[in-house]
């Protein structure tokens, strides 16, 4: 074996190490996937159970994060809220990747004229900010978790059509593709087959930071009333509810930031590991 060969055998095995922040993360957001499927293996109460005679008490024994003005349990609360925040992230981000994806191959087989018209609508958009759009989209369509969803994405997907387009402008010149024109192979097949598959892995790994972004905005629609309604549980609108009683109990609005705020660093840390893994490699579909 080569000094070359083994310095990139040892670089390799350090890539590979488990860095302590990441295992953090990835464990936080398993418990965050547990927390959306099955919550009540973590929830002590129900999230809508209301208790008057226990309002805006702080953390106890009974209550470990308080409750809200309507002696409601944070934790469960906070618990159950999150499966709306997580499927708005996951969601609109899904979305943002699908539409993106679709509107880099209109871009790739359309013609320079199909190119520009993309880029520049794009560009468009782009001009705006994306809590704007999204709140422009909800004002039009309604205020529900399906509707913060599609304006999440919506807002998020010309930034990705940008970018796999990129992607593709650089595959479309590699060796295979070239020689699959060669042959005679139909543009589309050639798309499908090639171009396409090979620019989505590193877009798929920067959608894991996405992620948080889009529970960030999703939240930031529940927080100004445009989000579900109530009394769904979601981290968004219960900062919204509990900045009125903060001098009251201030449990009552912190627990449900932290979790946002610990949800998203975990997305960003996860994504930026997945990122450090994936540059230099290339994934060739052929």
């Amino acid at each position: 074996m080569t000094a070359v060969a083994s310095a990139e055998r040892l670089a390799g095995a350090g890539d590979r190490r488990v860095r302590p922040g990441a295992a953090l993360a990835w464990t936080f957001l398993a418990l965050v996937a547990v927390a959306a499927l099955w919550p009540s293996l973590l929830a002590g109460h129900e999230p809508n159970a209301v208790d008057p005679a226990h309002a805006l008490a702080g953390p106890g024994a009974g209550h470990p994060f308080g409750t809200d003005q309507l002696g409601r349990d944070v934790l469960s609360r906070i618990v159950y809220g999150t499966r709306a925040s997580v499927t708005i992230g996951l969601g609109a981000t899904a979305f943002a990747v699908v539409a993106g994806s679709v509107l880099s191959t209109l871009a790739a087989l359309g013609g320079r004229a199909a190119d520009e018209l993309v880029m520049r609508t794009t560009d468009v958009f782009l001009a705006f900010p994306g809590l704007l759009l999204a709140m422009l989209v909800v004002a039009v369509l309604g205020g529900s978790t399906l509707n913060a969803t599609l304006a999440i994405g919506m807002s998020s997907a010309p930034g990705f059509a940008r970018l796999i387009r990129g992607q593709m402008l650089v595959i479309r010149e590699s060796d295979y593709v070239q020689a699959a024109r060669a042959l005679g192979r139909r543009p589309l097949d050639v798309h499908l087959r090639h171009t396409l598959p090979n620019a989505l892995p590193p877009v798929l790994v920067l959608a894991t930071v996405q992620v948080g972004a889009a529970i960030i905005g999703g939240s930031s629609l529940s927080f100004l009333g445009l989000g579900p309604k109530p009394p769904t549980a979601e981290w968004g609108a219960m900062l919204a509810e509990g900045r009125s009683f903060l001098a009251a109990d201030w449990a009552v609005a912190v627990f449900p930031g932290l979790a946002l705020t610990a949800t998203v660093v975990a997305c960003n840390v996860a994504g930026r590991g997945l990122q450090r893994r994936f540059e230099g490699r290339r994934h060739v579909v052929r």
